[in-house]
């Protein structure tokens, strides 16, 4: 007699799989403009928003950067559970997130500064410290949401 209670658990098991890397000319994310640059070739003059996060080590060393969310002319879907889902199997200790606007104006929206806010507060609970949100505009242009104190 077969029990049409039991339920088949898969086995899993998580892995972050390198797809490619590149040089960054500083060894250390100190200041906003260091969090810009190294997104910046991601992100500038793309014609839909994205967002990624730049995972840190103790020593506020980039040790990866994952792309989380692609989405359209002027919004971008995002959740707490994908950022740090990058964060976790990445071993951060700390972490960036920046977003492309593509209308080329890094002005803050109140959806960025809430994000922000639920962000901050989930990386809170985990133990990985969100540093910075940086918005990229256009023609090196970009907005730190910890330089406005909005990140307090």
């Amino acid at each position: 007699m077969i029990n049409n209670s039991a339920k088949r658990v898969n086995l899993v098991s998580l892995k972050l799989v390198r797809e490619s890397s590149f040089l960054y000319q500083e060894r250390y994310v100190n200041s906003p403009s260091d969090a810009a640059n190294i997104v910046r070739v991601f992100l500038e003059d793309e014609p839909s928003e994205r967002l990624c996060v730049v995972c840190l080590d103790t020593k506020n060393q980039p040790t990866s950067l994952a792309m989380v969310s692609q989405g359209t002319l002027n919004s971008t879907l995002v959740h707490p559970r994908e950022i740090y889902k990058a964060a976790i199997l990445g071993n951060a200790n700390a972490i960036i997130v920046a977003h492309s606007h593509p209308s080329g104006i890094p002005t803050e929206s109140k959806e960025d500064i809430e994000i922000t806010r639920v962000l901050k507060n989930a990386g809170n609970l985990l133990g990985i410290e969100l540093l910075d949100h940086v918005i990229i505009g256009s023609d090196g242009r970009y907005v730190s949401l910890k330089e406005k104190g909005l990140l307090d």
